[in-house]
């Protein structure tokens, strides 16, 4: 992958790299993301109601459809890909200032980095609407396997549902502080995976470029953030990534 000069030149100054990941890096995993043309909410619309609080809360079929889709969902079964590999040898070079996902999978845990901001949470753990209980997932999923269709919280039976942020619910203070942290005080910033229509995580690269960075994107499809990056690339991610990486912690030599 041949990167633009402007963008080549910077990599030797870029001692700080802070990277934004989206479901695209997943997919090669054999997780589907949201908004491609194979995308989750692409194929079913209706889905999109499971991560709106809202409809979660007042709707019991909503809950028991998305208990459902948790008991089935590919990340189960998922392996890190060539992606996440890249990113562990990015973290081990030093150079990586955060890591922040959208994911909710934990494949860049499994795969092995340490500096991961899960924006969006986490589908690894339950968490109850009421009194704030965390359980690990599989632990509710047996509960669910074993026919609770909308298995309520054992301390004190409210709502439960993934420990992840849902549409109408806040992001955590304290990840969002340091995810924009990150984005100011990195030389380079690279978005992979992403759509970049969600915020606040798509802001993360305007807060990026504005305090100085050079910005990368890599994504299959147009991003609302692509007219102020310093490259843009439409490469499959699963090679794209790992040759960026490769081009970043070769500068350094």
């Amino acid at each position: 992958m041949e990167l633009p000069a402007a963008l080549a030149a910077a990599l030797p100054d870029a001692a700080a790299v802070t990277v934004l990941t989206g479901a695209g890096v997943s997919t090669d995993s054999g997780i589907p993301d949201f908004r491609g043309p194979a995308g989750v909410w692409t194929r079913d619309p209706d889905a999109a109601a499971q991560s709106t609080i809202g409809a979660y809360l007042a709707d019991p079929e909503v809950r028991r459809a998305s208990w459902r889709a948790r008991l089935e969902h590919a990340a189960w079964a998922a392996e890190p890909n060539a992606a996440h590999a890249a990113l562990v040898d990015l973290e081990r070079s030093g150079r990586l200032r955060a890591l922040i996902t959208q994911n909710i999978d934990g494949l860049h845990q499994r795969a092995g980095s340490s500096a991961v901001l899960e924006i969006h949470g986490t589908m690894r753990e339950a968490e109850c609407l009421a009194c704030g209980l965390r359980t690990p997932m599989p632990d509710v999923l047996a509960r669910v396997a074993a026919g609770e269709a909308d298995p309520p919280c054992p301390e004190c039976g409210g709502i439960q549902k993934s420990a992840t942020i849902s549409f109408g619910q806040p992001l955590d203070q304290d990840v969002l502080d340091a995810a924009i942290l990150a984005a100011r005080s990195c030389d380079l910033f690279v978005a992979v995976g992403t759509s970049l229509t969600v915020q606040p995580a798509a802001g993360l690269c305007l807060e990026a470029v504005e305090h100085g960075a050079a910005l990368v994107i890599v994504n299959a499809q147009e991003t609302p953030y692509d007219g102020v990056a310093d490259a843009v690339v439409r490469a499959p991610i699963g090679t794209a990534l790992p040759e960026l990486v490769g081009s970043i912690l070769a500068s350094a030599d």
